[in-house]
């Protein structure tokens, strides 16, 4: 690994380790992640509206994984008008732990995943008066 620098490779990496149970292969998560580090090159904070509904639709799906952020800054112009710069981050530390540390974070995830509830038959939620005899 890397000494802190995200790279396609780290980011592949995080990516698949994030997604796996999906079933998405390396070459895969290698291709998202050269999309998305081709936008943030070696910048950790881009701009959102240099990208295409399309692009940005993999971003949300990105942030769902807790890789990228979404940030804003908001900011008076001198006719006093508030304007508002929505920005998307990588969110390094997890990128990094994913990437090197992706087998304990997945059993982690797994393990939040999990409901006592999903054990229990479906016959128990039913009232009495449902009851078939």
């Amino acid at each position: 690994m890397n000494d802190g620098m995200i790279t396609i490779e780290v980011l592949a990496k995080a990516i698949q380790n994030c997604v796996d149970k999906k079933g998405l292969e390396y070459d895969e998560t290698v291709r998202m992640a050269e999309h998305v580090m081709n936008f943030f090159g070696f910048n950790e904070r881009i701009l959102d509206n240099i990208l295409e509904p399309e692009d940005r639709d993999a971003f949300y799906n990105l942030e769902e994984y807790g890789l990228l952020v979404t940030e804003r800054e908001e900011t008076t112009l001198y006719d006093g008008r508030e304007w508002r710069v929505h920005y998307w981050r990588l969110k390094r530390d997890r990128i990094m732990t994913l990437a090197k540390y992706g087998e304990s974070e997945k059993q982690r995830m797994r393990i939040e995943d999990y409901s006592v509830y999903d054990e229990i038959p479906e016959d128990v939620w039913r009232r009495d008066n449902e009851m078939v005899e």
